[in-house]
């Protein structure tokens, strides 16, 4: 039974059985901070448990992906360890319990899987009575198949909170794959029983104490794994082996010119699709690499891949090659990867080669560190985070090569140097606020929630609630003192989803505050702004009036949403807004995508907006649920918190996003569109700035004014200008040209005296000396040069260009027969002076970041050579 075919039964199955459906939540858990991904079917349904939402229907059922990764050593290596997996589970919340969640499971198995009940063990919690009753006197189920186990393998907790007991049921694999003894059942740590479904009682509250109390309501939730079931039902060997995943490992084992079955590879190809896959589908639901977080997760998984590939052979990037036979498999299941196929091949891709970029390096230097410990040492913390923070190694990636040559790794000196990092860059973001109280919250506890009119007016009286200054609450407060101004109700927008507050006035018959923005604290907006006439007091009626500016920042925050919109039309429905900032003068829009855009890409989204804004399409926002906003098709900003309750904007019919900002009354009022960059920020993270309306004007004067002052120092007309500048940069490569060939023959002359300079080492002439050179290009000229005059040896020349250094070796064939490697040398000098590089035993360059230590680095380049050759 195909994989599929088991994943449509169990949900149809459950539908007659009363429960609502629900496909499978994205990985990034919402509103739940507590969790990094989703690594259960419960977890996305875990405010439903609590009792925090009502649920649609209590009864639910669900086919959940889900990526874990805590034993993610184990994957490759055990038949059933995946860190990607689907988990089909039917839910109860607070409707029926075990007699129906046992009985429905047994059913399930024996009436639509035809599992032979005779190969079917179940287990219980020892002390749950009701639990095997009902498998021994109303299932049938023999005595001797129900094995009672303790806490650690059939009681459900974490902390204090909900928990209970719970019920696993078994298929015997046979006595082949057991331990032989007379005894082995459930619970024996050989792979004779395996564990097929888990059914969770949550029953009990446990408190601080340790005491269990009942629940008034108590649930069910259980997860029984989609590929696990599948390998038993397929009779196949590992989990590995079944439809839903062989495909994949076939395709990567062909594409290395391995065979699965030979145990050199069969580990690596597993890690390599296990990997993928979460990889894959980690991407499909708007997670994007990063340093930190669930971005670090996938970047170490996409890593470990592409290491275990090499272990394969595979030495470019190859892990894009399997989206396809992915989405062969999972496309009608999750469309968004078919949708996203190409975006999914273009970011994985890019991931891979910035990685492979690195890695290679990285691994020279990890070598080195290496041999230089020993089998037995420890590798220091200050090079495991060397390796990190220069070529991008996860600890986990260096750690595991490292026990590879059975050294230890210093992971505490690793943590301390990663986190002595993070503190420095803390401190320089740090900026000093005159207006910052050190408690807000506690000074503002006894303030009620700001109203807000802003929606539908400039201009609202209000009361003045609260005062704050530098060193805490005030009564009242006088001209030029910083103040944050706390009203009952205001129309000023606080800061928030990417738009800045709004400026303006507050002022009284006796006082006058100019704005300069506005924030919030748990509901309460805080107006920063300085008295600049009379003196404001607690308790004054006051009008709040929103200056002009905030007319260009609703334009620009609508274009943002038409933006958004003709990106995703453009390049791809793959495309997600990973963040935004909305001022009066210009707007910024963060959005995920592998690649720049092209000039014609650009065009096409600048035109796809400009003709939204001449169609004067109607902004309409309404309030709702956040189902019923879901129904619509409205777009969620990635990583966004949002309550029951939300507010949904509407441009025409073309986009339709959840959003808490000011927008314009329709499309027209935006007036124009122009992009000013677009530009890289990380990796998959794409920027776009853009102005509007009378900013656009002003963009446009200051383009016109400069073209024509440009077109006046190139003594020609502005339209002839692109061709006048091509004109004079052909003069000035002809110029450069004969310079170049000039200098080259200088060189010529001045290199007798470098060849003089050279020194033996076992053999070989070895010269190591700085020079003058243009640029990189020219000192490897050099290099070539000095060689050919020598007639042989080795030459490793260093210049300094805008502050850098920059390093070119080369090798006659009588070093190369000895042994030498250029790339390997150039490295281990460039280290010297803060850089990197590499390249062919006969030719490498490199760069470094501290020309002061030029000298002492190319000092080393003899005793280098000579290790070398020692080696050899």
């Amino acid at each position: 039974m195909k994989g599929h075919e088991i994943r449509t039964k169990f949900l149809r199955f459950f539908a007659g059985k009363g429960h609502t459906v629900v496909e499978s939540y994205s990985l990034v858990p919402e509103n739940d901070p507590s969790l990094l991904l989703i690594g259960a079917g419960m977890a996305p349904l875990k405010a439903y448990f609590t009792g925090a939402k009502t649920p649609p229907n209590r009864r639910m059922a669900s086919c959940q992906k889900c990526v874990r990764t805590g034993d993610i050593d184990e994957v490759g290596k055990t038949a059933r360890h995946h860190t990607f997996f689907e988990m089909l589970g039917n839910f109860s919340f607070g409707d029926y319990f075990k007699k129906e969640a046992i009985a429905w499971a047994w059913e399930f198995l024996l009436q639509e899987l035809k599992l032979d009940p005779d190969r079917l063990w179940a287990s219980v919690y020892e002390e749950d009575q009701e639990a095997w009753d009902i498998w021994h006197k109303e299932i049938g189920l023999a005595p001797e198949r129900i094995v009672r186990l303790g806490k650690e393998h059939n009681f459900w907790e974490i902390g204090v909170g909900p928990c209970g007991p719970c019920s696993e049921i078994y298929v015997d694999l046979g006595p082949d794959k057991g331990c032989g003894r007379p005894d082995c059942k459930p619970g024996c740590d050989c792979d004779r029983y395996l564990e097929i479904w888990n059914l969770v009682f949550t029953q009990f509250d446990k408190d601080e104490d340790g005491n269990y109390h009942p629940l008034s309501a108590p649930n069910i939730d259980t997860g029984m794994g989609l590929e696990r079931i599948a390998a038993v039902m397929q009779g196949v060997e590992t989990n590995y082996d079944c439809d839903l995943v062989y495909p994949l490992i076939d395709h990567f084992a062909r594409l290395a010119g391995v065979q699965y079955a030979d145990p050199a590879y069969t580990r690596s190809l597993r890690v390599i699709v296990d990997h993928f896959r979460a990889v894959a589908f980690m991407f499909s639901d708007g997670i994007l690499p990063a340093n930190e977080g669930r971005g670090y997760v996938l970047r170490r998984l996409l890593r470990r891949a592409v290491r275990y590939g090499l272990l394969c052979g595979l030495d470019g990037s190859f892990l894009h090659t399997g989206v396809e036979p992915l989405v062969g498999i999972f496309g009608e299941v999750y469309p968004q990867l078919a949708a996203n196929r190409q975006y999914l091949v273009s970011a994985i891709k890019a991931e891979e080669e910035r990685f492979l970029t690195t890695i290679r390096e990285g691994m020279e230097l990890l070598k080195d560190e290496l041999a230089r410990v020993g089998a037995g040492g420890v590798l220091a913390g200050e090079a495991a985070f060397r390796l990190y923070d220069t070529f991008g190694f996860p600890l986990e990636l260096t750690v595991e090569i490292a026990g590879e040559h059975q050294v230890q790794v210093d992971e505490d000196g690793f943590r301390k140097a990663l986190e002595h990092q993070r503190s420095q860059a803390r401190a320089a973001r740090e900026q000093v606020d005159a207006m910052k109280v050190q408690d807000t919250a506690a000074l503002l506890r006894d303030v009620p929630a700001t109203e807000f009119s802003g929606y539908s007016a400039l201009s609202a009286a209000g009361k003045v609630l609260a005062l704050l200054g530098p060193k805490g609450r005030l009564e009242e407060t006088g001209p030029g003192e910083p103040v944050l101004v706390v009203l009952d109700k205001t129309p000023f927008y606080a800061e928030g989803g990417g738009q800045v507050g709004d400026s303006g006035v507050i002022y009284s018959g006796r006082a006058r505050v100019e704005v300069e923005t506005v924030t919030r604290q748990d509901g309460v907006f805080l107006h920063h702004g300085r008295v600049v006439q009379g003196t404001i007091g607690v308790g004054d009626d006051v009008t709040a009036e929103v200056s002009a500016r905030r007319r260009d920042i609703q334009a620009n925050h609508t274009a943002t949403h038409l933006l958004h919109h003709a990106l995703r039309k453009v390049l791809g429905e793959h495309v997600v807004q990973a963040g935004s900032l909305v001022e009066g003068e210009r707007l910024r829009f963060d959005f995920t995508h592998p690649r720049g855009l092209t000039a014609d890409e650009l065009a096409r989204v600048e035109r796809e907006v400009n003709a939204l804004i001449g169609a004067d399409l109607p902004v309409d926002a309404r309030e709702m649920s956040m189902e019923e906003a879901r129904r619509m098709g409205a777009i969620a900003l990635f990583g966004e918190k949002y309550g029951e309750r939300v507010r949904v904007v509407s441009v025409g019919d073309v986009s339709r996003e959840l959003c808490g900002g000011t927008h314009v009354a329709s499309t027209a009022l935006i007036r124009g569109f122009k992009i000013l960059s677009e530009t890289g920020i990380g990796a998959g993270v794409r920027r776009v700035e853009a102005v509007t309306g009378d900013a656009m004007l002003r963009h446009f004067f200051r383009t016109e004014e400069l073209l024509a002052k440009a077109a006046a120092v190139a003594k020609t007309q502005p339209e002839l200008l692109a061709a006048r500048i091509e004109e004079l940069q052909q003069q000035l490569k002809e110029q450069k040209s004969r310079a170049e060939k000039l200098e080259s023959k200088l060189f010529k002359l001045e290199s007798g005296a470098l060849v003089g300079a050279a020194v033996e080492v076992d053999g070989i002439k070895v010269l190591a000396r700085r020079v003058d050179a243009a640029d990189m290009a020219a000192l490897r000229t050099r290099a070539e040069q000095v060689l050919a005059q020598m007639g042989g040896g080795v030459v490793i020349l260093g210049a300094v260009q805008d502050g850098k250094v920059n390093l070119a070796a080369t090798a006659g064939k009588d070093a190369l027969a000895r042994g030498v490697h250029c790339g390997k040398l150039i490295g281990a000098v460039a280290r010297e002076v803060g850089g990197g590089g590499g390249g062919r035993p006969d030719m490498a360059q490199a760069g470094g970041k501290d020309p002061s230590r030029l000298e002492q680095a190319l000092a080393l380049a003899p005793r280098v050579l000579q290790e070398q050759i020692a080696q050899q």
